[in-house]
């Protein structure tokens, strides 16, 4: 849980200080998905944490009303190490193959001037 909250400090920190994180936990399924619709403000962003094991595989794919900045991340002490980034997507999938056992964030960023409707979704590979 302390990750978690680092990693929302430093995502605070990377997007300023007026931007404030809806940040929620990766539960996955029994089937090894997660999956969610969310609105993210105009200035604001949404992150989407979970420990991963090292070697997990995570296909993950999101689409939006709106061009958003997108990152996946995760923290070696105070530097954050991004596997993943793509600036004014409205849609976007991959895979992450996770280098080290660790948080990893998914994080959408909201720089337009209106609410962006999104909804995007990850599925863990069979025995990660």
């Amino acid at each position: 849980m302390k990750h978690l909250l680092l990693s929302a400090l430093g995502a605070i920190a990377l997007w300023g200080g007026a931007a404030r994180a809806d940040v929620i936990t990766i539960e996955w399924g029994a089937d090894g998905r997660f999956a969610k619709e969310l609105t993210v403000a105009p200035g604001k962003f949404a992150e989407v944490c979970g420990k991963l094991p090292a070697k997990a595989v995570v296909h993950w794919s999101f689409e939006t009303d709106l061009r958003l900045d997108f990152n996946i991340h995760y923290h070696e002490g105070k530097k954050v190490v991004f596997p993943a980034k793509i600036d004014g997507s409205q849609q976007a999938n991959g895979e992450l193959n996770a280098p080290v056992a660790q948080d990893f964030c998914w994080m959408w960023s909201n720089k337009a001037g209106g609410e962006a409707k999104m909804k995007f979704d990850l599925q863990r590979n069979a025995g990660t």
